[in-house]
């Protein structure tokens, strides 16, 4: 049922909260091959999942082994971290939309983990995120669950489990893979089709704040006052990769002149928001998060938010040697870039500064008016500097996770309107799980039709969107860097 295809794409300080200790009951959860020493309660859990015989010798349609690996970056530099399937990025899933599977999550690391779908309309059981009771992955042991591939479109696969200060944990770690649910109808015309994962490697904690000046960022309020505290750590990386290689190691994307490729990008990154540009040609972006837009559009630079995915056309009429990768000079001399080459042509790749651009979700909507939601409900982001030596802490509607009030009542069907009102000078790229929701206003100007389930809310910036959520139970929504995931930006809602 799962084609795994052998694509190569591309722990710990004590945190606030032990996310880890609940392993939830779901339906249909098969638990095998525990080794660690369980209590009680979690002995009664796991009693109800045991496989039976026959289900104990049949292969799982879909095998996930988590461990370590050894991620050779360029010559003669290589990096040991956590990955999938002996790999990182691990190896290209691609499953067939509504065919349901079995997945075998085998753990082989010292410390239990969380698996996340991505983008998957799924149970929480399965959804991988400890704020929703999920089925966690104990430290040498294995899980079983059933799981109905939906919708279609790019997705991924990556850890879940908080760092808090330890950068050998989640996302920092190479636990990440692209998954690829068929869709039920082609996505249109291409000759070759090409997935590539962006991933930061050795991070490193900083003073420096990592985001770039936005000329088309909205302007903070007249009353802004900027905090006087220092701000607190920030995270740097050394090296920067495409599908775990650095730029000029590894194979090139090989292309003929004439050819369509539809490209299928996955910022699979911790905390870097990216903007992407290939010298020479254009983009035409067809999908995002992995979601067809009712308006495709001509664009010279991609821009995306942490966890984000695009999916674009590029028509090869521009034969050379190019370098696709980041405007960012420094970011690409240390690897954050991949080489185009056409047939028959050689030499050093070339790259040009792309021209300027404002990146704007609004381009790819249309103008149908969207449905009055059943309740609006405002979510406000805010940060509380942290000071030299410190982690800044982030709030939303003035509260941490961690002081979080009860988790809010949606009912499946309804509609409801999120307002995301960044009161920050950060961009947040947020995400909610379980579902995808609608832009219907970015920074004021509305729009209708783009399915997402992460966007890039710019500093001072607002967004609307709205959500109908389908399946039952506790969904989490977030800040996808995972420095602010893990020090409060978090809120939960409790579908009914």
């Amino acid at each position: 049922m799962a084609d795994l295809l052998g694509v190569s794409l591309a722990r710990g300080i004590a945190t606030r909260r032990n996310f880890l200790s609940g392993i939830a009951a779901g339906s249909g959860l098969l638990l095998a091959g525990c080794e660690s020493a369980p209590n009680a309660n979690d002995r009664a859990k796991a009693a109800r999942h045991l496989p039976d015989a026959a289900e104990r010798t049949a292969a799982a349609d879909l095998t996930l082994r988590i461990g370590s690996v050894v991620v050779e970056v360029a010559k003669d530099h290589a990096i040991s971290t956590i990955g999938y399937n002996g790999s990182s990025s691990g190896p290209l899933i691609k499953l067939r939309e509504g065919l349901p599977l079995s997945v075998e999550i085998v753990n082989e690391t010292d410390s239990s983990e969380l698996v996340h779908w991505h983008g998957m309309t799924v149970p929480p059981d399965v959804d991988g995120a400890a704020e929703e009771n999920s089925l966690a992955v104990p430290a040498h042991a294995a899980i079983r669950y059933n799981l109905t591939p939906q919708p279609s479109g790019t997705r991924f696969v990556h850890s879940h489990s908080m760092a808090m200060a330890d950068l050998n944990r989640g996302t920092y770690t190479g636990q990440f893979g692209v998954v690829y649910i068929e869709p039920r109808r082609s996505p249109g015309r291409y000759d070759q089709e090409i997935f590539l994962a962006t991933h930061e490697w050795e991070p490193f904690f900083t003073t420096e704040e990592m985001e770039d000046a936005d000329a088309y960022a909205p302007m903070p309020p007249a009353d802004y006052k900027k905090d006087d505290k220092p701000n607190g750590w920030e995270i740097g990386y050394q090296k920067f990769t495409f599908n775990g290689k650095c730029l000029g190691n590894g194979e090139p994307v090989r292309v003929k002149q004439g050819e369509r490729v539809l490209f299928h990008i996955v910022n699979a990154s911790a905390t870097e928001n990216i903007k992407l540009a290939l010298p020479g040609h254009r983009f035409l972006v067809t999908g995002l998060d992995g979601n067809p837009v009712p308006k495709p559009q001509h664009v010279d630079v991609l821009e995306l938010g942490v966890a984000e995915r695009i999916d674009a056309v590029v028509e090869m009429n521009n034969p050379g040697v190019w370098i696709l990768g980041t405007p960012k000079d420094d970011d690409r001399a240390n690897g954050m870039g991949i080489v185009v080459e056409y047939a028959n042509k050689s030499g050093p790749p070339v790259w040009l500064a792309p021209p300027k651009h404002a990146w704007d979700y609004t381009m790819f909507g249309d103008s149908r008016p969207p449905a009055t939601p059943e309740e609006t409900i405002p979510l406000v982001f805010g940060k509380i500097n942290g000071g030299a030596g410190g982690f800044n802490l982030w709030t939303v509607n003035g509260k941490s996770f961690e002081e979080r009030d009860p988790a809010r009542i949606l009912r499946r069907g309804s509609r409801y309107r999120l307002v995301f009102d960044n009161h920050t000078d950060d961009a947040h790229p947020v995400h909610l799980h379980r579902s995808s929701f609608e832009l219907v206003s970015v920074n004021g100007t509305p729009t209708g039709g783009v399915l997402k389930d992460v966007v890039l809310v710019k500093g001072f910036g607002k967004v609307e969107v709205d959500v109908v959520p389908s399946i039952a139970g506790l969904s989490l929504f977030h800040c996808h860097q995972q420095l602010h995931m893990d020090f409060g930006f978090k809120h939960l809602f409790k579908v009914v």
